[in-house]
């Protein structure tokens, strides 16, 4: 399984686990709920999947402004 982690807001690349034997349990993908998974992960027809979370750059500016994550584009 190829589980690419991006940043919702900037886009950067985050990390990435290519790895056969790694199943959703252990990435803890069984504690999101159905809109949350909707939200978070995406699959493409190549097997791969996509998880979009929050960077620590963008946490940190979040953090400071919580009303930048009212906006509906990146934070760049």
């Amino acid at each position: 399984m190829e589980v690419n982690y991006f940043c919702r807001y900037c886009n950067s690349t985050i990390g990435r686990i290519d790895h056969d034997g790694v199943t959703e349990v252990q990435l803890g993908f069984h504690w999101l709920t159905p809109e949350e998974r909707k939200d978070i992960i995406s699959y493409d027809s190549d097997g791969r999947t996509t998880v979009r979370v929050v960077c620590e750059t963008c946490q940190e500016m979040l953090n400071r402004n919580p009303e930048l994550s009212l906006l509906s584009r990146p934070l760049q």
